[in-house]
């Protein structure tokens, strides 16, 4: 899932590859800005800010992408055929005389001044894996609101950017704590965001999102995707159920006897 973990390792990659190079592509393909020139301009830098990614472009602009559900940055080699999908799905291309980086099923692409940025991210919340990491701040926002589900106030990117559904369902059953809690009821809620950071570090640099230590197909998390199967702990059927408003709603999974 592009939770923060992958679309900073995203960031980082496009960065690699764009970054102080001249773009000899540059196609945005979506109506608004299908027709702006970007060609001749050099990147700047490519930068992760919660689940969104900010690329600076000479000249004051960002490109700002969001990959959603199931969108994705893949890179090839200047003059490499791209594989990733069929053309339609595309929606950016930006390319070196090195790399050309290309981006499928995005659900977010625009292009705005870079000055303008907070437009975009600005009312994002600490991002766990940022400079501006700031557990208190995190936390406070959190409690602003201690009547509503634990589940539900982890993923609102207002609070805290970069936690997604893996994340939130994982760290809750390793700290013990239904995903139906309210906020005002979690004793430990500094340490359960810090966990939540410690699990999107430990994980930004690979290949997967592992929070058993068990890299294995199967065997990588303890509740996520498990609905119906023997908990790792205690033996119990995991349990799985939306949860939150449309159009927020999410699937959360648990384990009945080890969260309460």
């Amino acid at each position: 899932m592009p939770e923060g973990d992958v679309v900073w390792l995203t960031a980082r990659r496009l960065h690699d590859a764009l970054a102080s190079r001249v773009m000899r592509v540059a196609e945005l393909r979506v109506p608004r800005f299908a027709t702006a020139d970007l060609t001749g301009r050099r990147v700047n830098e490519v930068i992760p800010r919660g689940k969104h990614l900010l690329t600076r472009i000479e000249g004051g602009l960002t490109l700002h992408t969001h990959l959603r559900m199931d969108g994705e940055w893949h890179l090839y080699r200047a003059g490499t055929r791209p594989r990733g999908g069929p053309a339609w799905q595309i929606r950016a291309l930006l390319g070196n005389d090195a790399w050309l980086a290309v981006g499928y099923r995005l659900g977010i692409v625009e292009l705005l001044r870079t000055e303008d940025e907070a437009r975009a991210v600005g009312h994002l919340g600490p991002d766990l894996l940022g400079p501006d990491w700031d557990l208190a701040e995190a936390v406070r926002r959190l409690s602003a609101d201690a009547e509503r589900p634990i589940g539900e106030a982890l993923l609102d990117q207002r609070n805290l950017a970069g936690i997604g559904n893996l994340y939130k369902s994982e760290v809750l059953f390793l700290r013990g704590v239904s995903p139906w809690r309210p906020v005002g009821g979690v004793t430990e809620l500094p340490p359960t965001v810090e966990y939540a950071r410690r699990l999107l570090h430990a994980n930004k640099e690979g290949p997967g999102q592992v929070t058993t230590g068990v890299a294995r197909r199967g065997e990588s998390t303890w509740v996520y995707g498990r609905a119906g199967r023997p908990c790792r702990r205690c033996g119990s059927p995991i349990e799985r159920a939306a949860q939150g408003g449309e159009p927020y709603e999410r699937v959360t999974f648990w384990c009945p006897h080890c969260q309460t």
